[in-house]
């Protein structure tokens, strides 16, 4: 049976409204809902539906960031996780320095699949997992919308932009999740009361020999202009004078 690492992020709840701060030096967080990457939380369903049909042994879920994403690791814990890892920082990560960091714990942990979401909804850069395959030099797959594995290979169907691709890899590789892949569980009061109990590591960064040196430099952040108000047009003929004086025809 597989030995399974998920890899999740502390992100802003989808269903919050952001605010750039007014230096535009970014997004204020302060006071906002965080909740765990929609994607990432595909990928620990995925792991945990692995093991539910006997085919995972151990479901492990690590996160790289500060003291306050154990909340998240928590509530990974409650779904369903055999234990947690937050890889502690209070620097500002990039991709590159998550997929380091997840490099040096995947020569501890030694894991045949290594499943995380395609990208994170904060800023949707979709390279943490296949910079992690290329550090590893091991297969890897994104976009899944289905998984299957056999024996010591996994088979996973893709979302690309001509349909769907299916590719088959040999384990251990990592394997990004997209949204039609499932729909993870709602997470109940007595998971959360067992969560509790479960064991959440803490390591520091500097512990695996990763520095959290910047490599990008954020300019400054805009929110996005405001919507033009729409126009009421009274007849078809109205319609195509204007979207002509607008250049759209």
């Amino acid at each position: 049976m597989l030995k399974v690492l998920v890899c999740i992020k502390r992100v802003v709840d989808y269903n919050v409204r952001v605010r750039v701060k007014p230096d535009g030096s970014g997004v204020a967080v302060e006071g906002l809902k965080m909740s765990i990457n929609p994607f990432d939380e595909i990928a620990l369903e995925e792991a945990l539906r692995l093991k539910e049909r006997g085919q995972a042994r151990d479901v492990a879920v690590v996160t790289v960031g500060d003291a306050g994403a154990q909340q998240q690791l928590r509530t990974a814990l409650a779904m369903g996780a055999d234990r947690a890892l937050l890889i502690e920082t209070s620097a500002p990560i990039e991709p590159l320095v998550v997929a380091r960091a997840l490099r040096a714990l995947v020569e501890r942990e030694q894991p045949d699949l290594v499943l995380l979401g395609k990208q994170a909804i904060d800023d949707d850069q979709a390279q943490t997992g296949q910079m992690l395959a290329a550090l590893w030099d091991r297969p890897q797959a994104t976009f899944a919308s289905r998984l299957e594995i056999d024996g010591g290979r996994a088979r996973v169907t893709r979302e690309v932009d001509a349909g769907l691709e299916v590719i088959d890899v040999d384990l251990p590789a990592v394997v990004t999740t997209d949204l039609r892949l499932n729909q993870p569980r709602y997470v109940k009061l007595p998971e959360i009361l067992k969560a509790k109990k479960k064991p959440l590591d803490v390591l520091p960064l500097s512990a695996l020999g990763v520095d959290s040196l910047a490599r990008l430099v954020i300019e400054r952040v805009d929110p996005p202009a405001p919507r033009a108000r729409g126009i009421r047009v009274q007849n078809a003929a109205e319609l195509v004078r204007v979207l002509r004086e607008r250049g759209v025809l």
